[in-house]
């Protein structure tokens, strides 16, 4: 079986909240999908603490954002990689018009980059928007944002919900709505995207219980199902996206953590292709919760828990033939592999490769 380039993003710069930062930046490794074991391809070092990453595979370049939390502005580095040279080429970069930039997706048919800025200063300072669209060249190169929004208020939780923190943006299946996660909010605000640009103000808002801190939304095959996992609760939803209106409708929501977990937080949340089995990541129980979903109905079914392979699972990856599984083991500084069985049920733990602090993986392609 052909090998998978994916790429890591790593701590390289000690800040707080990230004390522990023993990255180089960004890595390419090679992922054999056979055996579900990693190579080291190549480094690159001249990025500070890329937090998320984004590939586009048609232009070769991933999107990096930089999450530092002292700077007013965040930014985001194109790279792309050269396969003749074996590394990755720096293109350019770009602010991302808010602070603590963490997190990013690609709107391929209109060749967009969406970022999502957490807000690590006070409300107002700078130019403080929730999201910013910025265009992309032909060659991949990274246009300044042609369109922005602010969101404003407060949740319920005064130490993690004293400011609007949007943890997730997305363009919606279709490409009409550009949908964002904000933890802070407790909400999902979902914006008109067409030819025009993005609408000042959201067209559908999904309230969600107070204190949950909503922070990564996934998508399922049909694009008909969300799945979303919420950080400060520690729970995994299911949610019905109307494609008409953006909104979405509530259908159930499970504990991500065993009833006998202590302090954790949940992370990141990935769909199988196969569109019936769900993961979430918790920090702190450090655990990968492995859920079966009825695509008919929505419903979700705890499935078992498994060790995370190393300590603060913050990001996961699926291999492009759904057969493994990628954790990111922040603290752990390892990467740990499963594999998954023909629906996608959570399997043993087949490879474990040592990288310091990684923070996300992002699929680039055929190697």
């Amino acid at each position: 079986m052909a090998e998978t380039l994916m790429v890591v993003g790593s701590l390289n710069r000690p800040t707080p909240p990230f004390e522990h930062a023993n990255g180089v930046g960004l890595s390419v490794l090679a992922f054999d999908g056979e055996t579900g074991r990693l190579r080291l391809v190549a480094e690159e070092r001249s990025i500070d603490n890329p937090t998320f990453l984004c590939a586009d595979p048609a232009a070769s370049c991933v999107y990096a954002t930089s999450e530092v939390p002292h700077w007013h502005e965040g930014t985001v580095t194109a790279y792309r990689y050269d396969p003749a040279r074996r590394r990755l080429v720096y293109v350019n970069k770009q602010t991302s018009l808010g602070s603590v930039a963490a997190h990013c997706s690609l709107d391929a048919a209109s060749r967009t980059l969406l970022v999502a800025n957490y807000g690590g200063v006070p409300e107002g300072e700078g130019p403080d928007r929730a999201i910013a669209a910025l265009p992309l060249g032909p060659d991949g190169r990274l246009g300044a944002a042609s369109a922005s929004v602010a969101h404003r208020g407060r949740g319920t939780d005064p130490e993690r919900q004293e400011r609007p923190h949007p943890h997730c943006v997305l363009p919606s299946p279709d490409g009409r709505f550009v949908v964002v996660a904000d933890l802070g909010l407790d909400l999902l605000a979902s914006y008109r995207w067409g030819p025009d640009g993005l609408s000042p103000e959201p067209v559908a808002v999904t309230r969600l219980p107070d204190g949950s801190g909503p922070r990564h939304l996934a998508f399922g095959p049909d694009g008909g199902l969300a799945l979303l996992v919420c950080e400060l609760a520690s729970t995994v939803s299911s949610l019905r996206f109307d494609a008409a209106t953006g909104g979405f409708a509530m259908i159930d929501t499970v504990p991500a953590l065993p009833a006998s977990a202590g302090l954790s937080h949940a992370s990141d949340i990935r769909v199988h292709p196969g569109g019936r089995r769900v993961y979430a990541a918790n920090r702190g129980h450090d655990s990968i919760v492995d859920m079966a979903l009825d695509p008919a109905t929505g419903r979700l079914a705890v499935m078992g828990h498994r060790a995370c392979g190393g300590r603060t699972p913050r990001n996961l990856a699926l291999d492009p033939a759904g057969r493994h599984l990628l954790v990111a083991n922040q603290n752990g500084d390892a990467i740990a592999v499963f594999r998954l069985d023909g629906d996608g049920a959570l399997g043993p733990q087949v490879g474990l490769f040592p990288i310091g602090t990684p923070m996300c993986i992002a699929v680039l392609g055929p190697g």
